[in-house]
């Protein structure tokens, strides 16, 4: 099974690992569209002001300027460790044993917008960039749409549990091959309705992500996940309209 997260648009700084080696990313389907996009990014850095201003960054984020600027040069940290957040803070990857940090290096993506598809271990650099940004040349949809969706279709045989939002689901549909249940969290009100959420929508997320990979199962369809939910105390649900629901 694969497990899509969307990005976050804050990250931790520093890191231990050597600068960005993108023979280290998975899928490397998608290294000429890395490359290009960092070599788009850096330039962009040479010119502080406007990438402020295409970012929509104010005076307290300057330093993201130079995240960008230093993107080849930077230490490196695993991606699940890197994006902070409240999905991020909810699935608390520093803290996970051994054990089921590597189920999710195995099984957890996370969709960035200057990276494509990532391994939850592959390590990057801090950066800023979101899926709206407009950098000149091709726009991040015309960059990855395509090139995402082909690695999605290479995993047709596998369930996958897409998590990300509307805008990055833009950036790389999962193509009708692959067996795929887009998750949106809902609470039920005292009238009986259910009603889709914002913040814990994140945390629900992210919490439910953190369990799947301390239990450890690789899950082969969507009926073995729900047996483990029903087990484990989570509320999940096919809508009729194909989506996964988590209740909260």
């Amino acid at each position: 099974m694969l497990i899509v997260l969307p990005p976050s648009e804050t990250k931790r700084d520093g890191g231990e690992g050597a600068p960005l080696d993108f023979a280290a990313l998975s899928h490397p389907g998608l290294t000429r569209a890395r490359r290009q996009l960092v070599r788009r990014v850096r330039a962009l850095a040479r010119t502080p002001d406007e990438m402020m201003a295409r970012l929509k960054l104010g005076p307290k984020l300057a330093f993201e300027v130079e995240r960008n600027r230093a993107l080849v040069t930077a230490p490196t940290m695993a991606a699940m460790d890197r994006y902070t957040g409240v999905l991020y803070e909810a699935l608390d990857a520093p803290s996970l044993d051994p054990a089921a940090r590597a189920f999710a290096a195995e099984h957890v993506r996370i969709h960035s917008a200057l990276f494509g598809l990532l391994g939850a271990g592959d390590p990057i650099p801090a950066y800023r960039l979101s899926s709206s940004t407009r950098l000149d040349g091709d726009s991040l949809k015309a960059t990855w749409s395509a090139a995402v969706s082909k690695e999605f279709a290479a995993h047709r045989g596998e369930l996958v549990l897409d998590l990300r939002s509307e805008s990055y689901v833009a950036l790389g549909p999962i193509p009708p091959t692959t067996p795929s249940y887009f998750l949106r969290v809902v609470t039920t009100g005292a009238d009986g309705v259910q009603r889709a959420l914002n913040h814990f929508n994140k945390h629900g997320k992210g919490a439910l992500v953190r369990a799947i990979a301390e239990h450890g199962e690789d899950f082969a369809d969507i009926d073995a996940l729900h047996t483990w939910a029903r087990a484990s105390g989570h509320r999940l649900s096919v809508a009729p309209n194909g989506e996964l629901l988590l209740e909260v």
